[in-house]
């Protein structure tokens, strides 16, 4: 009976055994290297292998070419442009408040509405000071008339002396009275200028063309110049053709930032949507770099007569330093990333060869190659999950996007 169950035990040790042969020799023989367990080792560990990015080390293409579509390398005019999150801001805003204690008569204009410098916006009761231009108006007359009476009189007292008729002492009275009368009118010449000023109080006018909030006070209110209530400013008027876009900017890049302004105007573009893009022009640069976060505050100048932009919101910002000329774009679908850095995959004599790249900026979907790359050369753009370094590859044509469904008509 031991006799039996040895024979036993060894039987199954071969039939195991062989087995794990039979299994070892198919894995080596799928991947190229013979049907012997250690060619199959050496598979594994070679240099080949070895040498691509984790997840992609051992894979290959038993089924053939692995299919990719490409795209060709062109040297082409590549715009150098800065990204920033910035935030619009009206370049004036003007809270209106009275000038003169009195009542609202009427208010002229509706909240939120588009005002032109110049437009009423609120009348005040200015019953009171037309009284008192008509006084002062009346009393300017009557300093007219003693102001010719008094003239008469200095001419009478000069003949009289003249003829030996009168004294010094009355002409020099006559003078004195010309002189006062003359300061009497002066007096209320000024007096009647400070008035009619007052009575420009009364008609608040827009002191510069935008946006109108909303109106605190309406029509019967009064209103006070100490009052410091909330009720206090009647309205605000934000100017938003054009307006501010206030945005941060990494202190790496000032030096290139003003190097630009410094051969002329730098265009900026507001970007709300991808179909809007308000354009611009760099306006300003704050005189200090904010040591807690590195960065420096720049203020661009955007046309905003549609109104695309609004005080306090939040926009994407694209500041444009300049154009190079040659500069080696790729599909950023091409660039991938691996334990060394970008790399893509050239596609040579239905090869794939794998290429370290240096990636200086990515924008609209390109991504500008600053080295790896030759104009001419052509680069996998999908399909690259598949390939390793030295894989056959087979170029096919893009699959075609599904055309969009057409909006259903509104009615």
């Amino acid at each position: 009976m031991r006799t039996i169950r040895l024979g036993v035990l060894a039987a199954v040790a071969v039939v195991v055994c062989g087995a794990g042969y039979v299994y070892r020799g198919e894995v080596a023989r799928l991947l190229g290297f013979g049907t012997s367990a250690k060619a199959a080792e050496q598979a594994a560990g070679s240099p080949a292998a070895m040498a691509q990015p984790p997840g992609r080390r051992g894979r290959a293409n038993p089924g053939g070419p692995v299919p990719v579509v490409v795209a060709k390398i062109a040297q082409k005019p590549m715009p150098i442009i800065v990204d920033a999150v910035g935030t619009v801001q009206a370049i004036a805003s003007i809270q209106i408040k009275p000038r003169t204690d009195s009542q609202i008569m009427k208010v002229h204009v509706e909240e939120g509405a588009l005002v032109k410098e110049g437009d009423l916006l609120f009348e005040l009761d200015a019953r009171t000071l037309r009284a008192q231009l008509g006084q002062i108006e009346a009393q300017i007359r009557k300093a007219q008339a003693q102001l010719v009476q008094a003239r008469r009189d200095l001419q009478r007292f000069e003949d009289l002396l003249g003829k030996n008729a009168g004294t010094v002492v009355q002409r020099d009275s006559a003078l004195t009275a010309v002189k006062a009368a003359e300061a009497q009118l002066e007096a209320d010449e000024a007096a009647k200028a400070s008035v009619q000023t007052l009575l420009t109080f009364t008609e608040i006018r827009a002191p510069v063309s935008g946006r109108i909030g909303s109106i605190a006070s309406k029509a019967g209110a009064v209103v006070r110049v100490g009052d410091n209530s909330v009720n206090s400013t009647l309205a605000t008027i934000n100017q938003i053709d054009p307006i501010f876009v206030t945005f941060a900017i990494p202190q790496v890049i000032l030096p290139d930032l003003r190097a630009a302004m410094a051969k002329g105007p730098v265009a900026v573009n507001a970007i709300v949507e991808q179909t809007k893009k308000p354009p611009g022009a760099m306006a300003f640069i704050e005189n200090t770099v904010d040591p807690n976060t590195g960065t420096v505050t720049a203020k661009a100048r955007i046309a905003n007569a549609s109104e695309v932009l609004w005080p306090g919101q939040f926009v994407k910002v694209e500041v444009i330093l300049g154009v190079e000329p040659d500069a080696i774009a790729v599909p950023s679908a091409a660039v991938q990333l691996g334990p060394q850095g970008a790399y893509v995959f050239v596609v040579k004599d239905g090869v794939a060869e794998l290429r370290q790249v240096v990636v200086k900026r990515t924008q609209d979907g390109e991504s500008v190659i600053g080295k790896g790359l030759q104009d001419g050369e052509q680069v996998v753009i999908d399909g690259q999950l598949r390939l390793v370094n030295g894989a056959a590859v087979a170029i096919r044509t893009p699959t075609p996007e599904p055309a969009k469904p057409a909006a259903p008509p509104r009615g």
